[in-house]
């Protein structure tokens, strides 16, 4: 390890009393987790949505009758899945099926363009798709993948009619229906055995496979349940509120996994919608709620919200993006309830830090989790570790930390420096231990709690036969945190266009949330002394817009 020990441990004073940081408890492999969450709390609810209650027994009943369809389609070790769904039961159950049989789950954005989701198909190596009735037809499948869709009455008995399914294709239903186990009896799993393959830039670039195991995710989902205890956390007792998709990181194992370890109840919400989130949390009473900062502005503005009482929430969170320091006071003043921040990566399954409930820093995304070592490294000397207050590159160790990316050797290698993964960000943890992020080295864009690789974008720019050449960067965006702005130059004798029309001409090709919320027309784009487009001269502009005031902003965004 780099650097001083101490140093790097100097987060430990500021942990809440009887909690330390080197405590590593035995790590259950997922499928055991849900094994003993069927014996534990059979009659307990698990799953709230689309009208519905499933307690635990129910779940664990259906999951290996899903299981067991799935391994008579080829599912087993080494073969993975993809999850192209929303917030439904069909995810939670689909995903706990395929590890139940051997597989490895392949979250996919529903939000993702065609493009995307053959990239992704492509990387991962995906043999097998279950998607849902609407979303199955805009996915592209590579030759040999098969295909189950799933729809909003399958639990009722009522699948997807045949003559509604794409050519080929399974209706999910075929997964439900009963089915004995392999003759072999259920694979064996390690912790280092693979279970996911999360789909992350790495901060830049195409998105990457991040290589997940049992051991990741578990350890990740610990880390939390350390500090969950804490804050009067009870096993059985509580209750989720999730709206923030499953297929992300984020839900995935802050919410889903640990749901599932400690017989939590998931109220599942397929999309945001504000009035449906109030209804819910007038209705349900969830204990915990965490979701982005869009998320947490849309409550807060809502006229409802003085209306609702907030009062049997024990914790609210925020990750996915950069939680606005204004924003965490109007939440609170709203609801009576403060924002505790973190930070992670698809990388690190997604635990990183936590903001302690008994103390909180403005600004800061709060102190590395038990079990994890951040250090922060020079920019120019990336072997060498700094001190307290020094700025530079944040770099993580822990058992929930990625060993790199799927069939990328190079990626991989480049991602790691002394054991330690290479963040992207810069930041610089205080006296105190607390971590503050204070910019990122490479370009990705964080929307709403989304990533926007500007690489993608720029590609699908590329093809507008008006354009000569374009940059992408992210600006402010009030509502999203973040949106992407597109610098374009002209062909010789080219029409500008709109926004309007770009976004036109980029729907088929972007997902929503990548499609660019600003555009203007240069004459040149900055480059750099050997002819490369160069990015920093434009977000230095951008910056100094913002410096001075949104009124400012909005009129660069028209021009």
């Amino acid at each position: 390890m780099g650097g001083d020990q101490r140093m790097t441990m100097l987060w430990e004073k500021s942990y809440p009393p009887g909690i330390e940081w080197n405590s590593e408890p035995p790590l259950p492999t997922l499928v055991e987790d849900l094994d003993h969450a069927v014996a534990t709390w059979p009659t307990n609810p698990f799953l709230i949505c689309m009208g519905q209650t499933m307690d635990f027994a129910t779940f664990g009943a259906l999951c290996a009758r899903v299981a067991a369809n799935l391994a008579k389609l080829g599912v087993g070790p080494g073969v993975h899945v993809g999850l192209h769904l929303p917030n439904t039961p069909h995810f939670v159950l689909a995903f706990y099926a395929v590890l139940k049989a051997g597989g490895v789950v392949v979250p996919l954005s529903p939000l993702d363009a065609e493009r995307e989701l053959t990239h992704k198909q492509t990387k991962a190596d995906i043999r097998l798709v279950i998607s849902f009735a609407g979303l199955a037809d805009k996915l592209p499948l590579a030759d040999g993948v098969r295909l189950v869709v799933a729809g909003p009455t399958d639990f009722a008995g009522q699948g997807v009619p045949a003559e509604a399914l794409p050519s080929g294709a399974l209706p999910y239903t075929a997964l439900l229906a009963p089915a004995e186990p392999p003759a072999a009896g259920w694979p064996k799993r390690a912790l280092d055995d693979l279970a996911t393959l999360q789909f992350s830039g790495g901060t830049t670039g195409l998105p990457k496979p991040a290589m997940l195991t049992h051991q990741n995710l578990s350890a990740s989902a610990g880390a939390y349940d350390v500090f969950s205890r804490f804050m009067g956390l009870t096993p059985g007792q509580e209750r989720m509120m999730v709206v923030l998709p499953l297929f992300h990181i984020y839900a995935l194992d802050t919410l889903m996994v640990r749901a599932m370890r400690n017989g939590y109840c998931l109220i599942l919400h397929p999309r945001w919608d504000t009035d449906a989130v109030l209804d819910s949390i007038r209705d349900h009473r969830p204990t915990l709620f965490a979701g982005v900062p869009t998320m947490h502005r849309a409550i807060a503005s809502s006229p409802r919200v003085k209306d609702i009482d907030f009062s049997s929430l024990k914790f609210v969170g925020s990750g996915g993006a950069p939680l606005p320091v204004e924003l965490a006071h109007e939440f609170e003043a709203a609801t009576g309830k403060p924002v505790l921040e973190g930070w992670g990566m698809s990388e690190t399954s997604p635990a990183g830090t936590i903001t302690p409930p008994h103390r909180r820093k403005v600004g800061s995304a709060g102190i590395p989790m038990p079990g994890i070592t951040i250090e922060i490294r020079d920019l120019t000397d990336p072997h060498k570790a700094l001190g307290a207050n020094e700025k530079g590159e944040i770099c993580i160790r822990g058992r929930n930390v990625t060993q790199g990316y799927y069939k990328q050797p190079e990626e991989t290698r480049d991602a790691f420096i002394d054991g330690l993964f290479r963040t992207g960000d810069i930041g610089y943890l205080d006296d105190d231990g607390f971590m503050f992020i204070v910019d990122r080295r490479k370009d990705m864009i964080l929307s709403g709690g989304y990533n926007v690789y500007p690489r993608v974008v720029e590609e699908a720019i590329y093809e507008h036969p008006a354009v000569a050449e374009v940059i992408v960067i992210g600006i402010p965006d009030s509502y999203r945190g973040e949106s992407a702005k597109a610098f374009v130059t002209l062909r010789p004798g080219a029409a500008a266009f709109s926004l309007e029309d770009l976004r036109a001409f980029l729907a088929d090709k972007l997902g929503r949330h990548e499609l660019p919320a600003a555009l203007e027309f240069r004459d040149m784009l900055p480059k750099t002394a050997v002819g490369k487009l160069w990015k920093q001269p434009l977000v230095a502009e951008e910056r100094a817009k913002a410096a001075q005031g949104p009124e400012r902003v909005a009129t660069s965004a028209a021009e």
